[in-house]
């Protein structure tokens, strides 16, 4: 992958979790992101889905500390998260394992009425948790919508995800996940 490509897509992650532009992140940034998304889609933290959530979010900031061989508590600069995804999920084992799981939960908290499809509405619900522009929103999602269909299938998010963080193809579908890049 073109480095600057990936540094520019996990400059975008990182900001989705330094919400007040402090320049660090730490745990509960993480787990911050994770609340807004289940607050948008009106999902308590304790309900199955959320447990999951916050689980799945918390087992990513164990594997990007684990990566740094850090503390669980300690901050994390835009430097330390572009080195700690880069060993963790990107270069690692882990976006399968850890990662991947995370996405699949988010992507199954859009699909309100579990019938494996994601509409446009669900998915600007989900890109305000992150804080895509409204703007954006229509065209991320016409461009993952490659079928022209209306809708995303659950799993077409989830490769979109897979697309963002660890593909290296600067032309694929997923780059445009959060809006332009």
């Amino acid at each position: 992958m073109a480095i600057d490509l990936r540094n520019h897509k996990l400059d975008r992650a990182f900001e989705h979790i330094d919400v007040s532009g402090t320049g660090e992140i730490e745990r509960a940034d993480l787990l911050g992101l994770g609340a807004r998304i289940l607050v948008g889609f009106g999902e308590s933290p304790t309900s199955a889905a959320g447990t999951r959530l916050v689980d799945s979010f918390d087992g990513i900031w164990a594997a990007l500390s684990q990566a740094l061989d850090r503390d669980r508590d300690t901050r994390m600069s835009r430097e330390d998260f572009h080195r700690a995804m880069a060993t963790a999920f990107i270069e690692g084992e882990g976006f399968d394992t850890v990662f991947r799981p995370a996405i699949q939960v988010v992507a199954e908290l859009c699909d309100a009425d579990g019938d494996g499809l994601i509409g446009p509405g669900e998915f600007r619900t989900m890109l305000s948790a992150f804080g895509t522009a409204y703007d954006d929103v229509d065209e991320a999602f016409d461009r993952l919508d490659r079928s022209g269909r209306g809708v995303l299938a659950v799993t077409e998010l989830v490769e979109a995800a897979r697309q963002y963080y660890v593909g290296d193809d600067p032309h694929a579908s997923g780059n445009w996940l959060f809006g332009p890049l």
